[in-house]
């Protein structure tokens, strides 16, 4: 194929493609803006696509190095493209290939070489698994990219025919390769480097331009083994076209831009109405723990469980926020009168409490220096039988008259009485109140 016919089949196949591109271009016209959100995961896009393209082969690679011609004929290559994305970046792409690579001799004297004029290999098939960069995008500022460059790089096999021409007939290797000869072609591994930019033509489709370097672990990919111990290479720039594949719905993870989905997100007006209703949320919070804190009386217990409410300034109150007893008070000599707390006990107990000490050392002060008789009361609340509780009763004034004898004041000045559930001063419907029920009254005879 002379130069002037490839140039014509080119033409011809890009028309054909654009023509393509744009039937698939107004197919997607009316697709629908997507709402995918930047950590919503793979399932939200497209992430698989097909591709086709041809270009032209060469027996020389852009960086150089040593060739075993001196001249190279432009021939047609062709193949298809399958691949996976695996994320905004990175993809897994399978590449399958055919095509005539072919050079001369011309510019060499004689125009031969080592007897060799020109040589033309046929490759009956190269496939290669690469891994494709998106590196960066020309307009990646804005809403919506379409523009990206990318490199690949991967590892593959190739089966390939070299035909080399000489002054005398010259070894065809198709049908002939292998070590008995009786092989089609010869197969070599071989690695892919390359690069390229792609356009993005509609949510479907792309245009992408691109270039190859093949790197053969062999030296008679041109059928020449002048070099013993280099290997051969050839190049493939090529143009094609990039089908998504997947449903309509959703956006091909290629053109995604994560930092504008990112803004987007940051943006979106339902994103700020969770957070206003976060912030009331919080502030109904705080409202609350500032009531749970309130204490209107001052008493020390929060309104929320202030049983008596409006209690006056200074008034004793217990955990119900409810004033507590008046103490019994006991006339001294000299008609001064002194006041005395109310001893109180727990549930089904006469034990004394250490609280109560200080009250009854201050009655015994008293009694000891000023003589006189003190009559303790004892009084339980309403739980148990009547009996029960007037035996109780009784034991709980003698626990009082006992510290009291106990602190040098004479037997015969405290007489005690057991009065059970009588005269209670609190409600026995609560244990606030049977609370202030379990007592010793303490009065002056």
């Amino acid at each position: 194929m002379n130069y002037s016919t490839l140039k014509k089949s080119l033409a011809v196949s890009f028309v054909a493609l654009m023509g393509a591109t744009t039937l698939a271009s107004a197919q997607d016209s009316t697709m629908t803006s997507s709402s995918a959100k930047v950590f919503g995961g793979r399932g939200q896009y497209r992430t698989w696509s097909f591709g086709v393209n041809a270009g032209v082969l060469s027996p020389f690679i852009a960086i150089g190095g040593s060739n075993d011609f001196t001249n190279w004929d432009p021939t047609l290559g062709y193949g298809i493209s399958l691949r996976k994305q695996l994320g905004h970046a990175f993809g897994l792409e399978g590449n399958i290939f055919r095509g005539k690579v072919s050079g001369t001799n011309q510019d060499a004297p004689g125009g031969v070489v080592n007897g060799i004029r020109d040589f033309e290999t046929e490759i009956g098939y190269s496939a290669d698994l690469r891994g494709v960069v998106n590196v960066a995008t020309v307009d990646f500022l804005r809403r919506e990219n379409s523009v990206n460059f990318f490199v690949t790089a991967g590892y593959g096999l190739i089966a390939y025919a070299p035909h080399p021409n000489t002054a005398t007939p010259a070894t065809d290797f198709k049908d002939k390769a292998g070590d008995n000869h009786d092989n089609k072609y010869v197969k070599e591994a071989y690695i892919p480097v390359g690069a390229g930019i792609k356009f993005k033509v509609s949510e479907r489709v792309s245009f992408n331009l691109g270039y190859t370097m093949h790197f053969i672990d062999g030296d008679n990919f041109d059928g020449v083994y002048a070099k013993a111990t280099t290997k051969d290479k050839f190049s493939y720039g090529y143009a094609g076209l990039e089908f998504s594949l997947g449903s309509s719905a959703k956006p091909n993870l290629d053109w995604v831009n994560p930092l504008a989905l990112m803004y987007d997100e940051l943006k979106d007006p339902s994103l700020r109405q969770e957070v206003e209703a976060l912030k009331n949320r919080v502030s109904n919070v705080e409202k609350s723990i500032e009531d749970l804190k309130k204490d209107t009386d001052g008493d020390g217990v929060s309104d929320q469980f202030d049983k008596c409410p409006g209690t006056p300034a200074g008034t004793a109150v217990d955990g119900s926020g409810c004033p507590l007893p008046k103490a019994a008070e006991v006339v001294a000599p000299m008609g001064t009168a002194t006041g005395f707390e109310t001893i109180q006990f727990e549930f089904n107990s006469s034990v004394l409490k250490t609280e109560a000490y200080p009250t009854l050392d201050k009655l015994s002060s008293v009694l000891r220096e000023n003589g006189g008789k003190v009559a303790a009361n004892g009084y339980a609340s309403s739980e148990g039988t009547a009996a029960y509780n007037v035996k109780l009763s009784k034991d709980r004034a003698n626990s009082v008259k006992t510290y009291l004898v106990n602190s040098g004041v004479n037997a015969s000045q405290v007489s005690t009485k057991g009065m059970g559930e009588a005269n209670p001063i609190a409600s026995n419907d609560t244990e606030e109140g049977r609370i202030q029920n379990r007592r010793v009254e303490t009065a002056r005879n």
